[in-house]
C-alpha cells in the first residue's frame, strides 16, 4: 500500500495489519518525522516513509519496480501534478481511494484518471465542517479490465 501526502501516517498506519507493506510519501519534514515515531509508537514495523513532494518520489519509486494494491491519495486543495498522476497510472494499483477537500480537482484529477481506464465505484461525502461550504470526499476508483467476449467484442 501507498499512502501518498501521507502526512503523520494516520492513514497508512491504520492499515498496517491488512497490509505487507506501508509506503508512506510527505513533503513536511516534521510530519515524516512524526509517521515514523507513530508507527514506532504503535509497534508498527511494516512502514517506512519517503520525504518529498509526491510528484517527484513516485516516479523515483516506479523506476525502482515498487508496486502497490492500493493507494491513498490525500492531496492538497490544489489536487494532483500530473506527473504524480502518471507515475500512480504506471504503479496501476488496482484500486486508489482519493480523498478530497476540493470537488474541483477532484473532479479534474478523476477525469485524467478515467481517461487511464480508472473508474470511480464509490463515492462517499463527509461534511468534516458542519455550516461552512466546505466538504471532504472519499472516492474509491478501479481499474477497469477489458475483456475481449467470443464474439469478438
Amino acid at each position: 500500500m501507498i499512502d501518498t501526502y501521507s502526512g503523520i501516517g494516520t492513514i497508512g498506519l491504520a492499515a498496517s495489519d491488512r497490509v505487507s507493506k506501508i509506503i508512506g510519501i510527505e513533503i513536511v519534514d516534521s510530519a515524516v518525522e512524526d509517521a515514523i515515531e507513530n508507527a514506532k509508537l504503535n509497534g508498527i514495523d511494516n512502514a517506512d516513509y519517503y520525504l518529498g513532494k509526491a510528484e517527484e518520489v513516485m516516479p523515483k519509486l516506479v523506476k525502482e519496480g515498487v508496486s502497490a494494491d492500493v493507494v491513498f491519495v490525500d492531496p492538497p486543495r490544489k489536487g494532483c501534478h500530473t506527473q504524480f498522476l502518471d507515475s500512480l497510472i504506471e504503479v496501476s494499483p488496482k484500486k486508489i481511494v482519493y480523498i478530497s477537500c476540493n470537488p474541483s480537482t477532484l473532479q479534474r484529477d478523476m477525469k485524467y484518471l478515467e481517461r487511464h481506464d480508472f473508474k470511480a465505484s464509490e463515492v462517499t461525502p463527509v461534511d468534516l465542517f458542519p455550516q461552512t461550504k466546505h466538504i471532504e470526499a472519499v472516492t474509491v476508483l478501479e481499474i477497469q479490465i477489458y475483456k475481449i467476449d467470443e464474439s469478438g467484442t
